[in-house]
């Protein structure tokens, strides 16, 4: 049954349509063939999510998925992870989770033994300790090499603005000054390209069932407490079994402003091509703004499905992955950003 084709054809021709099918951000492989092979096994499709996003957190993907990497302008790596559950609508997140490196694993925990949707801080951090996660250091000799780096360059680049002392040219502490003189924020790619990555993972059943989920230590240098787009629903990512699921990555700070998964779902519902979904989540961003980092996936309940990122300097295509019936194992894609 889990082979069985769904004989469709998307409007937009963009993917050939067959279910399951698993989509996620990044070529970020093992995450896909352990997300694929929980499916093959019976697991249902959160186990799948959950697993999936699970094995990044293990490899440190790219370094901006679990311990170790990441670390914020105080030097911790603090993690942010939510999953969605597209029949019931429920989602668990944890957002600067501390000391605990399976994020993921426990934002599931928070769907099936509270009635909250997301938990944040030390507390998060407690929550996980009483569902069974150990407390585990979560710096590596890699993270403390990127915070000593960082700090050597006089703490370039960082999140603060209209502060003194300058926070271009020094490091802080920082505090608001007597007169603001408000300068035009920092756009710069150079801060944004790939320092804000996130795996994020859609997955529509055999049957149609959907559920999505993200894990990511954040952006690099983060002041701490930030919480970026990664586990808010509907901005990290969004699944709704009547419609499909998406999940962003990239500049979270900006996206998470555009609700941007939920919005790709709502295209979807209305019948858009998942493909064009994408491009229109991506442009409704760059009217505000054009410079920002980021890409989005997303995929019907037909399991057709596209990607779609925002083309600046230094990021012009976007590499993801797709587990599907009609290919041979998972695959690489890639997308020409618009």
């Amino acid at each position: 049954a889990l082979l069985s084709l769904a004989a469709l054809t998307p409007a937009g021709g963009a993917s050939a349509a067959a279910l399951p099918v698993v989509i996620n951000t990044w070529a970020f492989r093992r995450a896909a063939e352990t997300a694929w092979r929980v499916l093959e096994l019976g697991g249902s499709e959160l186990d799948a999510v959950e697993r999936g996003c699970g094995q990044c957190e293990i490899d440190q993907c790219d370094g901006s998925v679990g311990y170790g990497g990441g670390p914020d302008e105080s030097g911790e790596t603090t993690l942010d992870a939510m999953i969605m559950d597209g029949n019931t609508m429920e989602v668990g997140a944890v957002a600067d989770l501390r000391r605990v490196k399976n994020a993921i694993g426990v934002a599931r925990k928070v769907i099936e033994y509270t009635k909250h949707t997301l938990l944040v801080g030390e507390s998060a951090s407690l929550f996980a300790v009483r569902m069974g996660f150990p407390y585990e250091d979560l710096t590596t000799q890699k993270s403390l090499s990127l915070y000593s780096e960082w700090l050597n360059r006089s703490c370039q680049p960082n999140y603060w603005k209209n502060v003194v002392p300058d926070s271009s040219k020094s490091c802080g502490p920082y505090k608001r000054p007597e007169e603001v003189t408000y300068r035009e924020e920092q756009t710069s790619s150079q801060r944004s390209v790939r320092s804000h990555d996130t795996i994020g993972m859609v997955i529509i059943g055999v049957n149609g069932t959907v559920a999505s989920g993200t894990s990511t230590n954040g952006a690099i240098h983060k002041i701490p407490g930030r919480v970026g787009d990664s586990p808010i629903a509907g901005a990290g990512s969004y699944a709704d079994s009547t419609a499909g699921g998406a999940a962003a990555t990239g500049d979270g700070d900006i996206m998470m402003r555009f609700l941007p998964s939920y919005q790709a779902v709502e295209y979807m519902r209305m019948g858009t091509d998942p493909t064009v979904a994408c491009q229109k989540v991506i442009s409704r961003i760059q009217k505000y703004a054009p410079k920002f980092f980021g890409a989005i996936v997303c995929a019907n309940t037909t399991g057709s499905y596209g990607a779609a990122c925002n083309k600046i300097p230094g990021f012009t295509q976007f590499h993801f992955m797709v587990s599907s019936p009609l290919l041979s194992q998972p695959t690489e894609q890639v997308v020409d950003c618009i």
